[in-house]
This record gives C-alpha cells, structure tokens and sequence, in this order.
C-alpha cells in the first residue's frame, strides 16, 4: 500500500506546507550533572561543516505554465535577485537546500532535486558570526537515489567535515538531530529526535525522482529548505541525509541511510553517475492471493511478469512465471528490498537464483548487466474471457482485430474486446484492448486455448492468475470468481 504524499524538501519544490515536531522522549539521559547538554556538543561539533546551497537554474515561460512554482515566490526568501519583466522569455529562478561537507577536497553530500537543473551553485558556509560564499559545482548526481555530490571549485584549507557514521547499526528509538537551513534563510538549524523507523519505502514522493528507497525515518523536525542536510547520531556522524517530509501530519521525515550514500559516492566522483545491476525482468510482488491464482503453494517471493529480450535474465533462461525465492543467497520477500538488492549488485557479477518453477524449485545464474538509461517500467494490464468471468476475447491473429488494436502480426493470445459490468473482471481492473497470454499457469497462444482453460477453471471459486500484456508492459492479474 503507498503511503501519502511525500515531499521533497529543496526550495524550489516548496508547497506552504510545514511540518513542526519535536521529539517526545525523556531527554534527562542526555544532560550530564553539571545542567550541559550532549545535543550542544554535537551541536557545536557539526554545524560549521554543514552548509546552505543556493542554486539559480534558467526557467522558460512554457515551464512556468506547466507548473512550476512561481519565481515572484522566491524573491521573499532571495530578495538579491533582480525582478525581470513578466514577458521575458526566460527567467533566473533560485532554489537550494543544505548539504554537508564530507572530506578534505571540499566535496559536499546533498541531494539530486536540490541540484538538479542548476547552471550556478553557491555555497554559504557560516565561519562564527559571519558567512562565506563560494562557488561550487556538480560532480556527479543520481536521480534514482536522489543524491548529488558538489564540490567548491576553491575550497578553503582545513574545512570542517562530518564524519560518515554507519546507517545499518542505528536502532528505532536511538536519537539523531537534523542539521540545516529551514525556509532558505535558518541556517544551522539543529532540532533534535529519534529513529521513528527504519527501511520505509515505496512512498509517494512528489517532484523527486527516488527509484531506489530505504528511508530512515524520524521524528526530528524537518522543513523544507532542510534537504540535503546530515542526519547525526550522538557521536556527530552522519547517518542519513534528510531529504522528504510528509506535509499532512507532524513528525514524520525521511532521511536516505548513509550506508547507501556511501555505496555510490566513489562512483559519483569517478564518473559522475552511478552503474546499477540490471536483470532486465518485470516483476510483481507474490502475495496469498496471486499464489493461490497460480495454483502455487508458497507464501514469498518475486513473481517474473516478462522477460525483455537479450537481457541478462533472458540469457540466463529466467520464464514468465518463475517466482524468485533466493538471489544471491538471501530469501527474497519484499519487491522495494529486491530492486534494491538487484541495483546494490556489481555490473558483471554472476549470481545464484532459485526460482520456483512449475512447483519445483531450480537453481539459475545470472550475471548481471547495467541498467539503461531509460528501460522499459512494467505497468499494470489486466484479464479475459466470452461471458466467463465478465470477460469477452478475440483471438489475437484476427485481422480486424490486430488492425483495430494495433498489434503486431506475430501477437499470440486472446484480445479482451469488452467486460461486463460488474464483473469479477470489471473488479480486477481488467481494460478492453488487454492480451491475454496465461491463464492459471497454462499458455494461451489463441482462442482455442483460452476456452479450454476457461472450460476447466469455469466452476473454479479460488482466484484465478491472468498473464496480461498492455503495450509494451506484462503483469499479472489476480481475478475472484463470483459466489468466493
């Protein structure tokens, strides 16, 4: 289930919303017998390697129509820019975050929306009562994780640095601060909190791009200005970067564990992007009601929705069907954690798979490929059948048919032509223009194998697995006879 809204938390993606919490636990265990506090020594400790970004990026008049925010916003928070005429073209639009620095070259963790875009990058670093601004730029950013590294093109000696803590061992309920500058203009703000949670994923995050998520979440108030900025634990070691808040109730942020900042950051230098492990599969999370769909007898796993051509899971013989139980020697449950896994793994790397097949279980490997640019999202297609089900089909080699639907000659399967009202099939969302290639785990190439299956399964009562394809995409579709 996708949780509300989340947003990111670089000015250019304000929304007016704030969200304003402090942590609600006992602090007595943090001030020692003299009245100070371990929160000022972190405090003090961290704050003036933590720094604020200004970014101006150009922004066209068809941009500002397609909903960006508006650039007269701005000029409360960054009065230094020049108002231009309202019917110029193009206009400076300025936005930011924070970001710490992280060692002696003056490089700086921040996140991917905080930078993205950006033709200049300032960075505002507080030295005592005064401020020092220096020019900075991109070294290298991925948006799927929605991390940047920038670094001050002349970095001053003797910078002060976060250290980088290990994310994997902080406990719920251990405290962390938030360190940054809220609203564009609190800089070295600290607020204080506990881990709330930990490996939050599929969250709704709106203007990020975050393909990857594992967030660490917390109770720390975070606002929006706060992105980029470090998550600390009591030794002053950054163990996340805070980068959403979730406007509609109060503490509730999100920070990406450093751990996997750090699994990225020597490529992002070296290279500039980051290479991510590719199978080249689409995939849908098994749950009891797909399992029992399919006729299969197990509670976990990762269903294969397709198989795209001359990919590594095609070389390696992985089916349409094939549940993956194991990859490289972890159990696999959860589909956020195997994207992740998946990405996590060496380009080139050859690894062990089990997949359930057929009820059996077989051992595959697979070596791995880098993931494209741009590759081909699974979506969601849906079922079939003549009055079964709610369903009414076509064979896909009719002429009229593939003429109508725009399918290509050698297109195997039935074509949902229409769905009952009502229907279990109007139920499972399935769409007219839907082809149906698997019903309950038998192939259907054409009608004559749909109606022998419809005419074995038609007094089924347990839920029946459709392999659906829309498009370009695959999935399955789990639809509940009437009277279940």
């Amino acid at each position: 289930m996708k949780l509300a809204p989340v947003f990111v938390l670089g000015w250019v993606l304000l929304a007016g919303f704030v969200a304003v919490a402090g942590a609600q636990t006992d602090r007595s265990a943090t001030v020692r017998a003299d009245g100070s506090s371990i929160f000022a020594d972190v405090a003090e400790k961290v704050r003036p390697a933590v720094v604020f970004i200004k970014t101006e990026r150009a922004m066209s008049a068809s941009e500002r129509g397609e909903g960006e925010m508006p650039f007269e916003f701005f000029r409360e928070f960054f009065p230094e820019q020049q108002q231009q005429p309202r019917g110029q073209r193009n206009r400076r639009v300025p936005g930011g975050g924070s970001g710490f620095v992280f060692d002696d070259e003056g490089h700086i963790l921040t996140n991917y929306h905080v930078v993205r875009d950006a033709d200049k990058i300032t960075v505002v670093l507080e030295k005592g009562e005064e401020e020092e601004e220096h020019e900075a730029r991109i070294v290298g950013t991925d948006r799927h994780t929605d991390i940047a590294i920038i670094q001050l093109i002349d970095a001053p000696s003797n910078m002060p640095k976060v250290p980088l803590g290990n994310s994997d061992t902080m406990r719920v309920g251990d405290w962390v601060m938030a360190i940054g500058t809220p609203f564009g203009q609190l800089q070295g703000t600290v607020t204080v909190g506990i881990v709330s949670a930990k490996g939050r994923n599929d969250l709704n995050i709106v203007g990020g791009d975050a393909t990857y998520q594992n967030y660490i979440q917390t109770d720390a108030s975070i606002n929006f200005g706060n992105s980029g900025g470090p998550l600390v634990n009591l030794k002053g070691e950054a163990i996340g970067i805070n980068t959403a808040i979730n406007p509609s109730g109060q503490g509730i942020g999100f920070a990406i564990p450093i751990n996997m900042a750090k699994s990225i950051m020597s490529e992002l230098i070296a290279r500039g992007r980051v290479r991510y492990g590719y199978l080249g599969i689409q995939l849908q999370e098994l749950d009891a009601e797909l399992a029992a769909g399919m006729g299969l007898n197990i509670d976990r796993g990762i269903v294969v929705q397709g198989v795209q051509p001359n990919t590594p899971a095609a070389k390696a013989g992985f089916q349409t069907g094939d549940v993956i139980v194991r990859f490289d020697d972890e159990d696999v449950r959860d589909e956020g954690k195997f994207r992740l896994k998946v990405a996590a793994t060496p380009v080139g790397k050859t690894v062990p798979v089990v997949v359930v097949r057929e009820g059996k279980e077989e051992k595959v490997s697979v070596t791995l490929g880098e993931r494209p640019d741009e590759e081909v999202v699974a979506s969601v297609p849906t079922p079939d059948s003549d009055a079964w089900l709610g369903i009414h089909v076509e064979d896909a080699q009719n002429a009229q048919v593939r003429r109508q639907f725009r399918l290509d000659r050698g297109e195997e399967g039935v074509v949902v032509m229409g769905i009952d009202e009502g229907s279990p099939a109007e139920s499972a969302e399935i769409h007219e223009g839907d082809v149906i290639t698997e019903v309950y785990s038998h192939e259907v190439r054409g009608i004559e194998d749909y109606v022998t299956i419809s005419k074995k399964l038609k007094d089924r009562k347990d839920p029946i697995a459709f392999l659906v394809k829309r498009g370009r995409s695959t999935t399955f579709v789990t639809v509940i006879p009437e009277g279940k």
